[in-house]
């Protein structure tokens, strides 16, 4: 039995390289860029899934490009600190002290932290933030808001939050040309100086666009898009995610995730996809198989 048994897996190991090849022949030689967040990144057991993940993809002649979050550490950093958070519209406000905070977590624990799983799994990677060789220069980020009362519309000081204004992609490619996996802090330098903050997923979007990628991936803590029946939804286009938004099938977190999608296939990446990272191997499972994993945005 246990011959039958390892025939069975052999085979098995056998069909499942045999549908992936079209994949692999289709995707060489393309750049992925990969948002790495959430509950997947406190995981040890998936954080080496992730790592392993990314190398085979370099090993099979695709350039991954990995963009991670720290949300969760950088208030775990603040609150030992005694620093108070303040979030509008789901971002952070950010002064100066926090500003230095964020940088630190992001640009060092964090990135050293995915650049050691990356190692350990047999790749080579580079940390990197938006700072280094001034790739990601950042604008400040700037949010409205009307007085219910008064119906005035005031602006909203975020401080030291920003979104990508510009991309040198000449960083990235010098990396990942030279057989190495870039790993990027969501951090860029405005033309005032400043450094900012950025959210990872608009980071990855943007890089993502500037890098014309054949897929870019977000990977978060829920399996896609779900409509109301909580049933996945595997494809998307602009206009069905403008029209899930207006019956309230999309809301919340979901929302600015979607527009970084609608953003990053508008600026020429063949398509995003929003995936479960708690799913052991999701991003093997998206593009080697024809059933894939998660929500499929494109135009």
């Amino acid at each position: 039995m246990t011959e039958e048994f390892s025939e069975t897996a052999m085979l098995q190991k056998a069909k499942t390289l045999t549908e992936a090849l079209p994949y692999m022949q289709r995707y060489a030689g393309k750049t992925f860029v990969v948002k790495y967040g959430g509950h997947a990144m406190g995981d040890p057991a998936l954080a080496r899934n992730f790592a392993e993940d990314v190398v085979l993809l370099k090993a099979v002649g695709i350039n991954p490009v990995v963009v991670h979050g720290g949300g969760p550490q950088i208030g775990a950093m603040l609150r030992q600190l005694g620093v108070e958070s303040e979030f509008i519209d789901g971002l952070r406000v950010t002064d100066a002290e926090t500003a230095k905070v964020a940088e630190m977590v992001l640009s060092g624990a964090i990135n050293k932290e995915i650049v050691g799983w990356i190692g350990q799994a047999g790749g080579r990677a580079v940390g990197l933030s938006g700072k280094d060789g001034g790739f990601v220069r950042a604008a400040k980020v700037r949010r409205t808001a009307r007085d219910p009362d008064s119906n005035i519309e005031r602006i909203l000081d975020l401080g030291f939050v920003g979104e990508p204004e510009a991309i040198d992609r000449r960083v990235i490619d010098t990396v990942s040309a030279a057989g190495m996996i870039p790993v990027v802090a969501p951090i860029g330098v405005g033309a005032d100086g400043h450094t900012y903050n950025i959210n990872a997923d608009t980071m990855a979007g943007a890089i993502a666009g500037a890098l014309e990628a054949a897929r870019l991936f977000l990977l978060t803590d829920v399996p896609g898009v779900l409509d109301k029946d909580k049933q996945l939804l595997t494809d998307l286009d602009p206009a069905a995610i403008a029209r899930l938004r207006d019956d309230g099938t999309i809301t919340g977190g979901m929302i600015p995730k979607l527009e970084t999608c609608v953003s990053a296939v508008e600026a020429g990446v063949d398509a995003a996809v929003i995936l479960d990272g708690r799913v052991p191997h999701a991003m093997l499972l998206e593009i080697f198989t024809t059933r894939g994993a998660g929500t499929l945005v494109r135009e």
